[in-house]
C-alpha cells in the first residue's frame, strides 16, 4: 500500500487521522512543542491495520504528525522527563470552544492524554516511507 498523506480541517478529517494513528506507539521524546511556530509535532511508529490480516500480524510504519496553529499544550498522566518512555496512542479527538478554535486530546494507553488548544484545527500526517513487519498485531480487550 502507498505512503499515507492526510490533512485534517475538520472533525471528520481528524477521525480519519485517528482511525489511521490508532495504536501507533510513540516515544516521549519524540513528541514536542516549537512554540515560536505554534506547532505540535510527534514521530511515531503507526500499525498500518490495512496491511494487518488474522495470518500476517502486520506492518508497523514511521510516520509524523502535527498540527499548526497551536495556542498551548498541556499533559496529565505522562511523565516528559522520561524521554525514553513508550506511549501508546490510542485515539485524537477535537472539540470546538470558539469556532472555530478547540482543544484537540490525543489519548494514550493508561490514561496519559496531551491537550492542544489550537486556533483552528489544521493536522497533518505523512508516513516518512520506513516500514517493517509488526511483532503483533494490536489486540484490545471488549
Amino acid at each position: 500500500m502507498a505512503d499515507l498523506k492526510l490533512l485534517a480541517l475538520d472533525s471528520d478529517d481528524l477521525a480519519v487521522i485517528s482511525a489511521h494513528t490508532q495504536d501507533a506507539v510513540v516515544r516521549v521524546g519524540d513528541m514536542g512543542y516549537a512554540q515560536r511556530d505554534n506547532r505540535f509535532a510527534l514521530l511515531m511508529n503507526r500499525y498500518d491495520w490495512e496491511a494487518g490480516t488474522v495470518r500476517n500480524k502486520g506492518v508497523r510504519k514511521r510516520a509524523a504528525l502535527h498540527f499548526d496553529r497551536v495556542l498551548s499544550v498541556a499533559s496529565a498522566g505522562i511523565d516528559t522527563n522520561a524521554r525514553e518512555g513508550v506511549l501508546e496512542l490510542l485515539a485524537i479527538s477535537f472539540t470546538e470552544t470558539d469556532a472555530p478554535a478547540g482543544i484537540v486530546e490525543l489519548t494514550f494507553a493508561g490514561g496519559g492524554t496531551v491537550r492542544l488548544e489550537v486556533e483552528v484545527l489544521e493536522a497533518r500526517l505523512q508516513d516518512l516511507g520506513a516500514a517493517w513487519a509488526a511483532k503483533a498485531q494490536p489486540q484490545h480487550s471488549l
